[in-house]
């Protein structure tokens, strides 16, 4: 199976919501006893089961719109709020960098049409809603993942527990290595169960920067994948002591007599800086090395990934082939790489 190059993403990994008239009905400055709008508070609950994380793109004064939040039972639902009198395409700019998802990928509530225009005409990416159309968002194609896994329905923990990492990350003096070594982490490398494909699926849809060719598969392929002696088709997943990050990478290696394809690689953004690319291509670098065969490696260019084709030549893979953005790496097994010492691996017995 050759696999499908994936097609621009529709998916909503993000809803940002305005706060005054959107999720209540009031304006906070002029009543503070403003009242939740029902519909928005269901829509809320219902994304956050989804695993769409959401965020707050609000004119208004920060320490009573966090302050009313709270008291409303509300505040914890939202990721990096921009509470703030910059113009709204600015906070949508700040939130996507913050939490590291293409601008593509988010969706914006508002009732007031001038503040959407604003957004659109700054981001035409981002997909603007009436919130005079609340209640049907929900029912939205774009807000309705096709499978709801266990790792989709504690998204929003996990990135608040990543949101702990950073605040002592920055308050960190020493060097990089020495501050991953303080978390513990311990990564899983195993065969894909059935239990996992969902998640798999799901990792080829939704991640596009640390993913080497872009290619997309369906459950059903995967199954087929996980029990062909053909392929290999490996999950990672990664703890620390401040918590989970889920399943977190995936590999997918089709076995050609003597030699080793990695037909994808892909890890999840959150892992960006942890070591964990190297880490899984030097696992891929021990079984061919036991196995003797060759190990070679699939790459496609895009505009969002280049830190993998990096990553791929910090591990002694060379180009062999390049036909446009498709390019053919081999890789020099007999250059021996240690895993680092921050990161306890744990693996299937093979």
């Amino acid at each position: 199976m050759a696999g499908k190059q994936k097609e621009k993403d529709h998916k909503v990994k993000c809803l940002v919501w305005d706060l005054d008239n959107t999720l209540w009905r009031g304006t906070l400055l002029e009543d503070k006893e403003v009242m939740l709008i029902p519909e928005a508070v269901e829509l809320i609950k219902t994304l956050d089961d989804r695993g769409i994380l959401q965020s707050i793109a609000s004119k208004n004064d920060h320490p009573l719109a966090e302050k009313k939040l709270r008291e409303l039972g509300l505040f914890d639902y939202f990721l990096y709020p921009q509470i703030n009198w910059d113009a709204k395409s600015q906070s949508i700019q700040k939130i996507a960098t913050l939490i590291n998802i293409g601008i593509d990928t988010l969706a914006f509530i508002d009732d007031q049409a001038f503040e959407r225009e604003e957004v659109s005409f700054s981001h035409p990416q981002v997909l603007t809603i009436d919130a005079a159309l609340v209640a049907q968002v929900a029912e939205l194609a774009v807000m309705r993942p096709q499978f709801i896994t266990e790792d989709s329905r504690r998204r929003r923990e996990m990135y608040q527990s990543d949101l702990r990492r950073k605040e002592v990350e920055e308050g960190f003096s020493g060097p990089q290595d020495a501050f991953l070594e303080t978390l513990g982490m311990v990564l899983t490398i195993s065969q894909a169960k059935q239990d996992d494909l969902k998640r798999a699926e799901e990792l080829t849809q939704r991640t596009n920067q640390l993913n080497t060719t872009a290619y997309t598969y369906d459950y059903d392929e995967l199954a087929v994948f996980s029990t062909s002696s053909d392929y290999l088709l490996l999950v990672a997943g990664l703890d620390d002591k401040y918590g989970t990050y889920g399943k977190i990478g995936l590999v997918l290696v089709e076995k050609r007599g003597q030699t080793w394809l990695i037909k994808l690689l892909l890890m999840s953004c959150r892992v960006m800086s942890r070591g964990v690319g190297t880490v899984m291509i030097n696992y891929l670098r021990n079984m061919a090395r036991a196995a003797g065969v060759a190990l070679e490696a699939e790459f496609v260019q895009n505009d969002r990934n280049r830190m993998m084709y990096m990553t791929y030549k910090f591990n002694h893979f060379r180009e062999k082939e390049k036909r446009d953005n498709w390019i053919l790496l081999e890789n020099d097994l007999s250059r021996v790489q240690v895993y680092p010492p921050y990161m306890k691996l744990i693996t299937d017995e093979m």
